[in-house]
């Protein structure tokens, strides 16, 4: 969703995920409830418009930012890894909803491949420089254990400095 608040981005989505989303899973009610038809009508409009970008499996966006498909929650989910002054960071996205997720091995219901979501947690601990350098998709903590990036700019906070406490 919200694909029309970013009237002139680029999209990167792994193969896998638009032939899902495309794809006869669609056909299945209890599959397909997760997503919007308007939303994966949207991403195939934008592919005619030639700004969607395609990978399969780990690309370099540019120095220091990698995507590495993961899959598990859907068919060609990504992460992306981001090298930033404290380390590398791993915006964990819809592989980890939530710190608890990681914390206990155990995914968000919602999952296309089980043993895949939980590979995923291998593999962001490994891209990661450590636990406290991944960031879950969803998880309203992450705005309380991360500075503000600017005073008065409430809801965004700078990854890319030392968490608070974790607690």
């Amino acid at each position: 969703g919200n694909i029309p608040l970013f009237p002139n981005a680029r999209f990167h989505i792994q193969d896998d995920e638009l032939r899902f989303v495309t794809g006869r899973a669609m056909c299945q009610g209890f599959v397909r409830q997760p997503f919007e038809a308007e939303h994966v009508a949207q991403m195939v409009h934008r592919t005619f418009d030639e700004r969607v970008q395609f990978h399969d499996g780990e690309s370099e966006l540019a120095p220091g930012i990698t995507l590495h498909k993961v899959g598990g929650h859907t068919k060609g989910l990504q992460v992306v890894r981001v090298r930033t002054r404290r380390g590398f960071v791993v915006l964990a996205s819809d592989a980890a909803h939530l710190y608890a997720n990681m914390e206990r091995n155990q995914p968000f219901p919602i999952v296309v491949d089980i043993a895949q979501y939980l590979e995923a947690f291998t593999t962001i601990r490994r891209l990661a420089s450590s636990d406290a350098h991944i960031v879950p998709g969803h998880d309203p903590l992450v705005l309380a254990r991360y500075p503000l990036a600017r005073e008065g700019l409430a809801g965004v906070v700078r990854l890319d400095a030392e968490p608070r406490n974790s607690d």
